[in-house]
């Protein structure tokens, strides 16, 4: 008995042109890396302070973009984050002259402790609940970083230590821009990896359906609160290296609009979107900066040429694909 049975096959066409794109992508993120390793070569200390600003808001945002835009939970106090992690690696410096690289791990563990325990009771609300609750969350941490002793009061912290690398004393722009980029190409890596695991996924169905990722057996408390711990440890990296570099921290740079600003740069940008979210950071922080000469009128020109942005593009510069 002479049986025919065909197995079905990709078509190469499918296979040959997924591979170009994925050729294209390859030499597009190689491009602009190889941009950004040449740009303190050409670049002022202007232009360079600019990009180390961008930088440290494009960490900030794929901190913030893996509880918004994966986990789908609106937060509004991600700057007390960014706090926590600025202020450690200031006191543990400034006041008891610990190394900063030791001061990393210590920062994610206070940031980590915070997000459990604002995250435990809270992240069973939903939508504008959650919001509230994380809004007075940024403001209790700045209101009590400014009447701590510890934490130098209104005037902040002052005096604190620059980092060295393998004997080579970081004091340059250019040092700290290096440093930044290579963070951000950390935190890319970080994000990727998580957003292909498991935990990634079950990320995606409690955002879009909560009721039916409880349904196939996800616990949605759980999944949130380590969308939450996440952020809040790349928030508190991001902080330490701010610090650092600033060598002066006050509560006036962890306030709300930070963390409007912070949010409406993953908005901005596409949520969800790794690229989308980078870009929106670059916009944010440079739309400002092409501004700076308009006095009096800059905030105005700024919300207008942004609120423009998401009026042509309301699901972000470069958002996710839904199929």
């Amino acid at each position: 008995m002479n049986t025919n049975t065909s197995i079905p096959t990709i078509p190469k066409t499918a296979t040959s042109s997924w591979r170009d794109s994925r050729a294209v992508q390859v030499c597009g993120v190689l491009f602009l890396l190889a941009i950004a390793l040449l740009l303190p070569k050409f670049a002022n200390n202007y232009v360079i302070e600019v990009a180390s600003n961008i930088l440290i808001y494009m960490v900030l945002c794929l901190g913030l973009n893996i509880v918004v835009g994966y986990a789908g939970l609106l937060d509004l106090g991600y700057a007390a984050f960014f706090a926590v992690g600025a202020y450690t690696t200031g006191i543990l410096t400034s006041e008891f002259g610990m190394n900063f690289w030791l001061t990393i791990p210590i920062a994610m563990t206070f940031a980590c402790l915070a997000g459990i325990i604002i995250g435990s009771p809270t992240l069973r609300l939903r939508s504008d609940y959650l919001a509230i609750v994380t809004l007075g969350f940024g403001e209790i941490v700045r209101i009590i970083a400014r009447n701590l002793d510890i934490t130098g009061g209104a005037s902040g912290l002052v005096g604190i230590n620059r980092p060295s690398l393998f004997g080579f004393q970081l004091i340059q722009v250019q040092h700290f821009y290096y440093l930044f980029l290579a963070l951000v190409v950390l935190t890319v890596f970080v994000c990727l990896s998580i957003e292909r695991s498991r935990i990634g996924r079950a990320w995606r169905y409690v955002r879009f359906d909560e009721d039916a990722a409880a349904g196939i057996g996800i616990n949605r408390v759980a999944v949130k609160l380590y969308a939450y711990m996440t952020g809040a440890i790349i928030a508190s990296v991001a902080g330490c290296f701010y610090a650092t570099k600033m060598t002066a921290i006050s509560p006036e740079s962890f306030t709300f609009s930070q963390s409007l600003l912070i949010l409406l740069g993953v908005v901005l940008g596409g949520m969800g979107k790794i690229p989308g979210v980078l870009l929106g950071a670059a916009v944010v922080t440079l739309i400002p900066e092409i501004f700076r000469d308009a006095g009096t009128w800059r905030p105005l020109i700024t919300a207008v040429a942004l609120l423009a942005i998401m009026l042509f593009r309301p699901h972000g510069i470069w958002p996710e694909k839904r199929g």
